[in-house]
């Protein structure tokens, strides 16, 4: 009897199409099971939940590069490197966020100078983006 999923089932059991299970595997981030005689490469349920692992750390903002060196960490069970990981992709995430209110509050600025302007010659938020 054939046990394991089909590349389909385990697409549909981690909740990605069948393109990002390939993608996956030329990366290195998911191994491909030999092809059988019957031809149907079979998957076990561990890489479904390696797949629905990669799309999480993507998902917190981790590069796939990032999740490769995840995956080995989770395999080596290496908590603290993981964590310092964890930290340091915060902190990538504050300074973005700070990036962004700075781009939020000039926007902001240019916006009611638009507003507060007569509708004359030039637009004041054309004016910003253009100047050298």
């Amino acid at each position: 009897m054939v046990t394991g999923l089909t590349i389909g089932k385990l697409a549909e059991a981690a909740g990605v199409n069948i393109e990002t299970v390939r993608y996956y595997q030329r990366l290195g981030l998911l191994d491909e099971p030999p092809k059988p005689c019957d031809g149907y490469r079979r998957y076990s349920p561990q890489q479904a939940k390696q797949l629905r692992f990669i799309k999480r750390a993507q998902g917190l903002g981790f590069s796939l590069s990032e999740v490769g060196g995840l995956l080995k960490l989770e395999t080596a069970c290496m908590c603290a490197d993981t964590r310092e990981l964890a930290v340091r992709k915060r902190a990538l995430i504050e300074q973005r966020m700070g990036d962004l209110a700075a781009m939020h509050e000039a926007l902001t600025g240019l916006i009611q100078q638009c507003d507060a302007g007569d509708g004359g010659d030039a637009c004041p938020i054309i004016e910003v983006l253009a100047a050298a």
